[in-house]
């Protein structure tokens, strides 16, 4: 009993070692290969390579330019659907093949299909929201980009 014990240490001491000296070696030869490519390339400085580079260009003012918040919701949005297909095909994959297994198959599948409609309502959720204020109109509306303020008293409406 000790000795099968022992054994499964080792085992699992060998893992760990194996993955280790993986990691060291990959670090290893990430940095040989950095420090190579510096001590190899030449080493000129020139105000015209600092300059910022814009598909060929000339830069005309700064380019600290602050961009409209609809790109980085366009690319949330499409990063975040992206997801969803990549996690929904291995699902049916599993979800298919659960069907051949004899054994709890049925569970096994109605736990699978309320998990992956729970995943797919709150995206649908997420969709609705951004559908619904105007986040994925490409010109939106002033009406759904800010709140109008009705008068609350005769003090607030505009004098004629």
């Amino acid at each position: 009993m000790e000795f099968d014990n022992f054994c499964a240490k080792m085992f699992h001491v060998e893992q760990l070692l194996s993955i280790t000296l993986f990691v060291a070696f990959g670090v290893i030869f990430v940095f040989v290969n950095l420090l190579i490519g510096k001590l190899a390339r030449p080493s000129l400085p020139n105000p015209e390579k600092a300059a910022a580079y814009e598909c060929g260009e000339p830069t005309i003012g700064t380019t600290w330019v602050q961009f409209d918040l609809r790109f980085y919701i366009v690319a949330l949005v499409f990063l975040v659907f992206d997801v969803e297909v990549a996690l929904f095909y291995p699902w049916a994959v599993l979800y298919g093949n659960a069907a051949a297994s004899s054994e709890g198959a049925f569970g096994l599948r109605q736990i699978a299909l309320i998990d992956m409609l729970f995943f797919f309502g709150v995206l649908l959720v997420g969709f609705a929201y951004l559908w619904r204020f105007g986040y994925l109109d490409w010109v939106r509306s002033a009406a759904t980009t800010s709140i109008k303020s009705v008068p609350s008293s005769a003090n607030d409406a505009p004098s004629a």
